[in-house]
């Protein structure tokens, strides 16, 4: 092989590398069940960040909601699925629920890094978690292998720029929704409609199942 052509490969095979990089969303939750909340503020995320993919990851055992009764992971994570079915730049992640045990962010992060080599990972976080985010696993490794996306909720004040994590983190404004997966389950263990609230797959699933409707789930 001649000089020129090593060179050329060389630059060819960088300029493959700068093309295919991509900007990918983390967007993950208990998604007990996923609603129309959910695809709406990761849609304005996404869309407000310019990220090519947003990620949603339904968690196995969340470290900050172990004490109350969840449906089954596998469950979760097919109306998750379900629920972005169709939706562009959309997708699930099973790799914590695959893992098993409790998912901690920082352990996720470092596996999705290694599925994705050479992309930029957002991980997208809301108001409510910024308090205490210094008393997660890793904090520090979670700013180094990510960028952090803090959804502003209305209620919350902005957390002064001061805090050594939140210096590292970006805020992003996201709209004001008035859904929430315990409002969804109460209104299906009442026997009431959630039409408009979950994706008709999503609400299909649950009735099908049989979901929600005992106060333990």
């Amino acid at each position: 092989m001649h000089e020129g052509d090593h060179d050329g490969s060389l630059t060819r095979t960088y300029q493959e590398m700068v093309v295919t990089r991509m900007n990918i969303g983390i967007f993950g939750g208990t998604f007990d069940p996923p609603h129309i909340g959910h695809l709406l503020v990761a849609s304005h995320v996404r869309e407000a960040l310019g990220l090519e993919r947003m990620i949603f990851v339904p968690s196995s055992i969340s470290p900050h909601k172990r004490g109350g009764a969840h449906t089954e992971p596998e469950h979760r994570l097919a109306m998750t699925r379900l629920a972005v079915a169709g939706a562009p730049h959309m997708e699930v992640s099973d790799v914590e629920i695959r893992r098993g045990g409790i998912s901690y962010t920082i352990d996720t992060l470092r596996l999705l890094q290694g599925e994705h080599p050479g992309d930029e990972l957002y991980l997208i976080i809301g108001m409510d978690n910024v308090a205490d985010f210094g008393s997660w696993r890793d904090p520090e490794g979670i700013l180094d292998v990510s960028r952090v996306v803090v959804m502003t909720r209305p209620g919350y004040k902005v957390p002064k720029r001061e805090d050594r994590f939140v210096r590292r983190m970006e805020m992003c404004d996201v709209p004001e929704i008035e859904i929430a997966s315990r409002e969804i389950r109460r209104r299906v263990r009442e026997g009431r409609s959630v039409r408009w609230m979950v994706t008709p797959e999503v609400e299909h699933f649950i009735n099908q199942r049989g979901f929600y409707l005992t106060s333990g789930q």
